[in-house]
Parts: structure tokens; sequence; C-alpha cells
């Protein structure tokens, strides 16, 4: 360590120029910025957990595992990938009895939660049994027998209703009269429920849709007992059944499903977008830490020439690095807390975390971001301070006076199999559909983006040449800013890259939703052909399909029950669990056709039944299955499942990518009530007692708005990658102003007024950014284009206006960079 501390030269490098280091500070704290600010979701995400409300007095709890799980491969290379399922999977309600028996147990009690209607008004079901557990006590009559129902006071308000009368209730398995036993006050366990009814716990599975099923048991214990050994005694005793044992704040993620999709969320963001941030943030600090170096070559050729040895020289190099990257890492941190706190109360806010969930800051991810930014200055100093540490004094002084025109032999092959690599990909992705082409995709812009860097003075010198052809009609002062291009190669492509990053990561992500929700509104629009759409967001009542059905001038009625299923797709080793869209059709398929045009491409909706589905054209492609083969999917709740296929059709990204009948997936959801009824003919007022009456125009609006929702994730990601490059590509830009004092001083002192310095300056600011517009925008294609086209079958959409406002921002961006720091450095 002792050659990396700060020597006499370091330090007055640093004292007497901190100009020269003010762009290095602030690569290097916009990287910890963005480093500190994903690692703190990517901890959150793992350390996430919500205290158990509902089996808070329940010290062990016993529920299925609520993922489902795809091994590949074998042997040494056998791996296991885990998808969190779409909705509950349930365990055998007779395992509270063999629990009941371990030692040291009270009672064993099965739970149910489940959707019930009363008219208008919702209410949640539960097994009278989970009282023991909640606290919920009755203020009169008694325990619910079958037949029977306690209800809690709003409940009772909005039946009308008291101990001994008879109210009719709908659950998944119709409507039916239940008599009033008793009026309960909910428990601490009965949290946010609104109103409550509980049912006999014999009949609850039946009324919940899942005979022989319960969500979870819940295992008191005699005298508090210890709960370490009272789990080992009952997952001793349930053994072999599925079912998990969770004791702690474990409990809390039993109860609350929200747990695992935000755990996947804010994973997923720390992860994989954190990844790619941290990947873009440390390769642009590196770029601007070289051109830093790379400035003061003068200086070190100086230094050479004076007597200083390769090894000092190095060492100053590291010296300044230790001097300057653990200040910025430190400065950057500070707003990276900010970031991650404003990110996650924007997610919470959406419903996305539940509010039980909070922000874990601690120490681990700041001293990652601010070590990464330490390594990144020590490896791109020394990466770029190498060749004048080693070359001759004599040979340094000349490289720092003149450009080198080609790159070095290794930097130059790196760039050329990253070029390579990037085209090879392009092909994979456009010959490739679903996830396999986004997968591949993300890999090109990745590859181009580093071809762009290491062959960037080559890049430079070509975009100078071309660009260079136009300016020539623009005058003395556009000529010289050409001709300053082409000579200054290196200089311009360290001002080209962010701004092709910025270019290149801002389109990929906004215009990759774009493109999708414009496929998604269009197949809507086309594929929904009912007269009427009715919907309700607590479910429409049980019998809304024979209602409609019978209601005058109707034709046809279907209801869909919306959900998701998980397939397996890709091949070889090389597979996953994609989840899928889903709809489960009241009637028959030849019905469905009249209300919803799919688009069928293959086979015949009308075979649509029991073991029997219908699939859309990218999930057969990306599960490589046709007409007559068997396709393996987990139903909602894990169900595993082989349904034959039967038709492919080409609209499942506006409608549904999987089609099946209604009552093979029913069982499998908790809420068994269909979310949307489609009608053709009849009167719009007939149906209004249903729900929410529209037409499909209508319909598609709501659902599009539902989508727009969804888009907040991606164009904040667009933002914070976006927000940065620019950063960046203004910073180098400034930088390269900056270091050109003497050139613009010579300018003057030869004639030039400061209105053409200033000219040339921008003339050279718009030359770098159409520059960077045009790269950007090529690598976003290269992308794009395979990506959509796997995804959805068309090229992607690209709104004019937006596009626009990227390629201004990005021209704005490099003339103000340029101008600002011009006029400051001509004042002297």
């Amino acid at each position: 360590m002792r050659s990396f501390a700060p020597n006499g030269l370091a330090r007055a490098a640093v004292r007497c120029k901190p100009a020269s280091f003010a762009g290095t500070f602030v690569a290097l704290m916009m990287a910890a910025f963005i480093v500190s600010a994903c690692g703190i979701l990517l901890e959150t995400g793992v350390r996430a957990s919500v205290p158990p409300e509902r089996y808070a007095k329940a010290p062990v709890v016993a529920a299925a595992d609520q993922y489902a799980r795809l091994v590949t491969g074998s042997g040494d290379g056998r791996s296991e990938s885990a998808e969190l399922l779409p909705d509950t999977a349930r365990v055998d309600a007779s395992l509270a009895d063999k629990a009941a028996r371990v030692p040291g147990v009270e009672a064993a009690v099965p739970d149910f939660m489940f959707p019930v209607r009363q008219g208008d008004h919702a209410l949640t079901g539960h097994g009278w049994g989970s009282h023991v557990f909640t606290g919920a006590a009755l203020n009169s009559g008694v325990a619910p027998r079958t037949g029977e129902v306690v209800l809690d006071a709003a409940a009772a308000r909005a039946a009308k209703a008291g101990v001994g009368d008879t109210v009719a209730l709908e659950t998944v398995t119709g409507r039916a009269d239940f008599r009033v036993s008793g009026l309960a006050q909910p428990g601490s366990g009965d949290v946010a429920e609104g109103a409550t009814a509980w049912f006999a716990d014999a009949h609850s599975p039946a009324l919940a849709g899942h005979p022989g099923k319960a969500d979870a048991i819940a295992v008191l214990s005699k005298d508090r007992a210890d709960a370490g050994p009272l789990a080992d005694g009952v997952k001793k005793a349930l053994a072999g059944s599925g079912a998990q044992v969770r004791t702690g704040e474990e409990r809390g993620g039993v109860e609350d499903r929200g747990l695992g999709y935000a755990q996947e969320m804010l994973t997923g963001l720390g992860g994989s977008f954190g990844g790619i941030a941290a990947v873009v943030a440390v390769f642009t600090a590196s770029g601007t830490v070289a051109l830093s170096v790379a400035q003061r070559a003068r200086e070190f050729a100086l230094l050479r020439a004076v007597g200083a040895t390769p090894r000092q020289i190095r060492r100053a190099v590291a010296a300044e690095a230790l001097l300057v990257a653990p200040l910025a890492g430190l400065a950057g941190c500070l707003p990276g807390i900010g970031l991650a706190h404003w990110w996650f109360g924007q997610l919470k806010d959406r419903g996305a975390i539940p509010d039980a969930v909070e922000l874990h800051v601690s120490w681990i991810p700041l001293v990652v971001a601010v070590g990464a930014g330490l390594l990144t200055a020590l490896a791109a100093g020394w990466a770029a301070g190498r060749r004048p540490a080693k070359i001759k004094p004599g040979q340094a002084l000349t490289e720092a006076s003149v450009e080198r025109l080609r790159p070095g032999v290794i930097r130059l092959l790196l760039g050329l199999s990253a070029l390579v690599g990037g085209g090879f990909l392009t092909v994979v992705a456009a010959r490739t559909a679903g996830d396999d082409a986004a997968n591949a995709a993300l890999g090109v812009v990745m590859l181009f983006m580093l071809a762009v860097a290491l062959l960037g003075p080559l890049v430079a010198r070509l975009c100078a040449a071309l660009f260079g052809l136009a300016l020539r009609g623009g005058g003395a002062s556009a000529s010289l800013a050409a001709a300053n291009s082409r000579t200054n190669a290196r200089r311009l492509a360290s001002a080209i890259t962010p701004i092709v990053l910025a270019m290149a990561f801002a389109s990929t992500l906004v215009f990759m939703h774009t493109s999708e929700s414009h496929v998604a509104a269009e197949q809507l629009r086309a594929g929904v052909t009912a007269d009427h759409v009715v919907t309700d967001p607590a479910g429409l009542p049980a019998d809304a399909t024979a209602l409609a059905a019978r209601a005058p001038g109707v034709d046809t009625a279907v209801g869909l029950l919306e959900t998701q299923v998980l397939v397996p797709v890709g091949s070889g080793g090389d597979r996953w669990l994609q989840g899928s869209t889903t709809q489960g059709i009241s009637g028959s398929g030849k019905q469905l056709a009249k209300v919803q045009d799919l688009d069928v491409r293959s086979g015949s909706l009308d075979r649509i039944g029991s073991g029997r589905i219908a699939i859309d054209k990218t999930l057969a492609t990306s599960a490589k299955a046709e007409v007559g083969d068997k396709l393996p999917m987990y139903l909602p709740d894990g169900t595993r499942t082989s349904p034959e296929v039967v038709a492919v059709y080409g609209r499942g990204l506006g409608l549904a990518i999987v089609t099946m009948d209604r009552a093979s997936l029913a069982p499998h959801v908790t809420s068994g009530f269909d979310s949307v009824l489609l009608v053709r003919g009849g009167d719009a007022k007939v149906l209004s007692p249903l729900g929410q009456v529209t037409n499909a125009s209508g319909y598609a609006v709501e659902q599009n708005t539902d989508r727009e929702l969804n888009a907040w994730a991606n164009y904040t990601m667009a933002a914070v990658l976006g927000g940065f490059a620019a950063v960046a590509a203004a910073n180098t830009l400034g930088m390269t102003v900056l270091d050109r004092r003497r050139e613009l001083g010579m300018l003057r002192l030869v004639g030039s007024t400061r209105r053409q310095v200033m000219r040339m300056l921008r003339w050279e600011g718009l030359l770098v950014a159409l520059a960077g517009i045009v790269l950007g925008t090529a690598i976003a294609a290269a992308t794009l284009i395979p990506m959509m086209r796997g995804l959805t079958g068309e090229d992607p959409y690209v709104p004019p206006l937006v596009y626009a406002a990227f390629a201004g921002g990005a021209v704005g961006l490099g003339l103000l960079a340029v101008t600002l720091p011009a006029r400051a450095a001509l004042r002297r």
C-alpha cells in the first residue's frame, strides 16, 4: 500500500490544478450515486420482510411452497430456477390433524380466505376456527354450522341482518342462503379486510372452491413453548407433504403475497437493472479518468524528461486516484441514498411494495459504491498512464504533441471482437422469438456500446470525415471544426461515447415499452368484437354469464376469468419459466369467436375444453409447441398439467397468451369470479346491474390506461440511465473544452474573433451530438428490431415526438456543454 500513498506529485497536481480533476470527481461521484442507489434497493429486496399480523399469535405456520421450480440439466450441470406463482398454492387441510398430534401443540387450525359477495358488497370469507389465533370474538349468537354464517358489524349493516335472519351470499359455487348464527368483532389478526364473514370450517374449503385444501395451517403452542423445537416437530410430522414450516417474520410472507412480488421487483431493479447501470457507470467513469490522464500526457512527458522514473509516474497516477476517488464516492453516496428513498417510496405509493416493508440502508452498498469507484479510478488511471510511463522521454514528448493515429493492438482486437459479437447476437435475436430474442438483444446493446468505446478514435475519425463533408459549406468556422475533429479523434471519441450511451439506452428502454403498448392496443381494439363489455373490480356475480345470456336481444355471452400461468420456454439447459396471461372462458370456443377475434393461425378454437388449450404464436415459438403437442405448464396455484394445444393465434399480446376453459382454471385461483363479460347483442341498460358496462372502444381505453401505469418503471429506468449519461456527456465535453485553453488562446492571437472561436466550438458540439445521435440510434435499432419482432411479431413503434425530444435534448446538451466552459476559457 505504500506505493499507493499520496506522494508530492499527486498532492501538488490536485492542489495546483483542481480544475483538471473536477471532471474526474464528477464522473466518480455519479458512478457512486448510481451504484449506491441500486445496491440499496438490491439489499432491501434480499432482506425484505413483513411482520406477521394474521398469524402473530401462531408461532408456527405450515404453508405450501409459493414458487414453481424448474430443474434443467443433470449431474454437475444441474440447476434449478424458481418463479413466484401467480396465485396462492395450498396445502391439504388434513395436515392439521397430523400437526395437532405433535407434542407441545395446543391446536392446529386450517386457515381459509376467499371472496364473498353480498349484493354489490364485497366480503372476505374465513373459517370460524381461525378466531383462536386472530382474536375474533362473538358479540352475540353462536359459532356457525353448515349453512350458517357469522357476520361482523360492517357485513351485518350492509345485509341489514341480525342473528337468526337469512342472508343471500355469493361464493364461487354460486348464490345460496345462509342463516346468521352470530355477530362477531374482528380480532387483531383480521386486519384491513373490510367486511368479514365466518363460515363453518367443514364447509369453508368447498365455498372457497378448493375442496380439501387450506391456505395454511396455523399451529398454536401449549404454555408458550419455544417455537424452534415446536417447528422441528411439525416439520417432522408433515415430512413428504410438500408443506413448508415457517416461524418468526417468515410467517408474514405466508399471509402477504405482496412480499414475494416486492422482493422480485427490488432484486430485479437492484440486481438486473442495477448491474447494467453499474457497468454503464463504471464504464463511463473509467473513460473520464482515462481522458483526465491523457490530457496531462505533456506533463508526464516533461517529468520523464527531467528524470522521473516510470514507477514514479505510475505511483503519481495511483495516488491521484486515492485522493479523488474516496471523496467523490462519499459525495455520490448521499444523493444515492436519496434516490433509493424516492424510488422505493414511488413503488410503495403504486402498491408494488407492501406498506410494512421498509427500505434497508446499511454500510454494505455504500462501501461497494466507494470501492467500485476507487478500483475504477486505479484501473483506468493505470491503463491510461501505462504508455507515457514506459516509453522513452523523447517519444513521450512527441506523442504528447501529436495524437496517435491508431489505437493499440489489444484495444483494436477487443473492439473488433465486441463488434463481431454484437453482430452475431443481432442475427441470433432476429432468428428467435419471445424472451430468447429479448435476452439476445440486451447483449447486442452492451456489446455494441463496448465496441464504440474501444474503437472510439476510429469511429470518431470516420464520423468527423463524413460530417465534415457537410460542414464544408458552413464557412471557415465549420471547416476548422471539421479539421479539429479529424485531427483530435481521441478527444472527439471521449465526448461522443456518453451521448451514444444516453441515446442507445434511453431509446431502448422507452421504445421497447411504446412498441409493446402499441401492438397490444392494436390487437385489443381489433380483437374485442363484442357489443358490450361488463367489468367489476371485485369480480362479476357468479351467475352473470347466465343472466346476460337470458337478457332480451343477447346473442352470445362469454365470461372471462383472467389470471396467469407459468410455461417452461427455451431449449436444452437454457430453459426458464415464463409468465403468460391467461383467460378461462365460460362458453365454448365457437361462442368465444363471436365476441373475440383472436386471429387464429392454425387449429380451431372449437376444440377448447378440458385438457385442451389455445396459445399465442409468440408462446408457441418460445415453447416450440405446435397444434397437437402437449404443453407443460404450471397453473396459478402451482399445479402441473400438460394440456394439448388445439389452436395457435396471433393477438395474444392484446388479449391473452393462453386461452382455456374456465372449469379447468377456476379451482386453481383464489377468486373464481369472472373478471370480464363479453356480450354480443342486447341493451347496455339491461346489463348494467351486473357491473360497469362499456363498449369495445371504452374497454380498450381502460386497458391501455392500466398499461400506461406499468410504463412508469421503464421510464424511470430510462431517466436514471439517460440522465447519468447526459451528465457524463456534459462533463466530458466541458473537460475537453477547458483543456484547450492554449489552443483557443492561439486562435485569438492569430486574429480570430471571440465570436468565430465560439462558432467553431458550437460546430464541434453539433458534430459530437449528431454523431452520438446517429450511433446511439443505430445501436437502439439493432437492439429493438429483433427484440420486438421476437416479442410482438412487429417492428418497433417509435413516436416521432419522443424521438425528436431525445435528439433535440442531445443537440442542446452538446451545444450547452461546449458553450458554457468555452465562455469561461475565453475570458482569460
